[in-house]
């Protein structure tokens, strides 16, 4: 019984042997040169005719958009456009320059600057009348502030005094304007309205009306360097209007 059993053991080995030598002749064995397994996607996008001239061709259409900070640059300069075209007409000489004045000083404004130069205008007339030196002084050039004291010390020494009242401004608007060296220049013309007697050592009036209000228009140039960081304006010239 167990030599009958060792036979048909060795038979049964035999025969897988046999099926082990034909399975390996069919399929054949792992060297390690074996080709990778192929990607049917990847070779049909590789062989696919005009692909990659289709892709080249999607690049050179491609229209790149502005960046967040060009898009911010842009409105910042259509505000400044319709900003200065408030002042300004576009293309005009009056524009060009305060566009140049913009451009060497991010912090001018012109309707700012208007603003600013009518309170100097008033707080100018008012500091003239009353003789205030030191006032005027901190608003004005060195060449006008002294051509205004020369005017009050003349007064002072005939004995004259003024009185003012100071009604408003009808109207201010920047004229020219111009940067040259660093220094910009702004002219202004404004239309205001004054009451204004000037009497003499008696108290009598000789020139102007306590009761009446006048008009008066006048042509002034400020004047500041950009590159300071002084950012205030000086009154460097005036001229009364006819």
């Amino acid at each position: 019984m167990g030599d009958f059993f060792d036979v048909y053991s060795i038979i049964f080995l035999v025969l897988a042997v046999v099926v082990l030598l034909k399975l390996r002749s069919v399929l054949g064995q792992r060297t390690g040169n074996e080709r990778r397994p192929s990607d049917p996607y990847s070779e049909r996008r590789n062989e696919a005719p005009g692909k990659e001239d289709d892709a080249e061709d999607m690049n050179d259409n491609v229209v790149s958009l502005p960046s967040r900070g060009e898009e911010d640059d842009e409105r910042r300069r259509e505000a400044e456009d319709r900003r200065l075209e408030k002042v300004a007409p576009a293309g005009s000489a009056l524009n060009e320059a305060l566009r140049a004045i913009i451009s060497s000083d991010r912090s001018f404004e012109p309707r700012n600057f208007v603003n600013g130069a009518k309170a100097a205008y008033e707080m100018i007339v008012t500091a003239f009348a009353e003789g205030d030196r030191k006032s005027l002084k901190a608003l004005l050039s060195r060449e006008v502030y002294d051509g205004f004291v020369a005017a009050i010390t003349d007064r002072e020494t005939r004995k004259e005094t003024v009185s003012s009242t100071f009604v408003g401004i009808d109207k201010a608007e920047i004229v020219e304007a111009s940067l040259k060296d660093n220094v910009a220049q702004v002219t202004v013309r404004f239309r205001s309205k004054l009451i204004s007697a000037t009497r003499n050592e008696d108290g009598a009036i000789i020139e102007g009306d306590p009761n009446q209000v006048v008009d008066v228009t006048d042509i002034w140039t400020f004047s500041r360097d950009v590159t300071q960081r002084d950012p205030n304006w000086k009154l460097v010239a005036t001229e009364t209007a006819d």
